[in-house]
């Protein structure tokens, strides 16, 4: 049976943690923002399918984020951790300001991430760890979730590394993407395959 993947990347973070490599540090989200990006959580939040199972992160910015969901309307759900869809950890590097992560790369950065697709941080993964990573984890949901929708508040490199698994691209082409902050990617699994319906999709308020 088709299960639907409803995607959602985390609210912004405050300012100060913008300023460095965060990866799966645990940073808190921009109060600022939570508030005047009210109106997006609302139509957000009405655009979910209902029923559906949710999960977060461990990380408490995912958590907050569906917090906010709830508030703008959504049906309060029980909230189920899922370790497989954590942002990239990025090792020794976190915590990193960005203009120190240069000098520590062993390979050209990305043109739109500041690491190459197959850079492994010491003590930390590679996209293509993420997407093998990822990937694993979205055939286990779609087995255990087999003729629902599963609501998911995770993370720009996560995210990525889903629409990665679907459609059997590398880890260079999937920082092509572009998932912003409370954007939404819809991901399909039938029986036969899966289907991308929609990648990095702003709610219209």
């Amino acid at each position: 049976m088709t299960v639907g993947f409803w995607l959602i990347r985390h609210a912004i973070v405050e300012e100060n943690a913008r300023a460095f490599l965060y990866g799966t540090m645990d940073v808190p989200l921009c109060p600022d923002s939570l508030v005047t990006q009210a109106p997006l959580h609302r139509a957000l939040a009405e655009r979910l399918p209902r029923p559906a199972a949710w999960l977060v992160t461990p990380l408490s910015r995912t958590r907050r984020t569906a917090e906010a969901l709830f508030a703008a309307g959504y049906p309060r759900q029980e909230l189920v951790e899922e370790p497989g869809l954590l942002e990239q950890g990025l090792g020794a590097w976190q915590g990193l300001r960005h203009a120190e992560l240069p000098a520590r790369l062993t390979g050209p950065p990305h043109l739109f991430w500041p690491l190459g697709g197959n850079e492994r941080p010491p003590d930390g993964e590679s996209m293509a760890d993420v997407i093998l990573r990822v990937g694993a984890c979205l055939e286990r949901l779609a087995e255990a979730h087999a003729g629902r929708n599963v609501v998911a508040i995770s993370h720009g490199g996560a995210i990525r590394a889903a629409v990665a698994h679907c459609l059997a691209i590398g880890a260079d082409n999937a920082l092509h993407l572009a998932v912003q902050n409370l954007s939404l990617t819809r991901l399909e699994r039938h029986p036969g395959g899966w289907r991308v319906v929609c990648v990095n999709e702003l709610a219209l308020i």
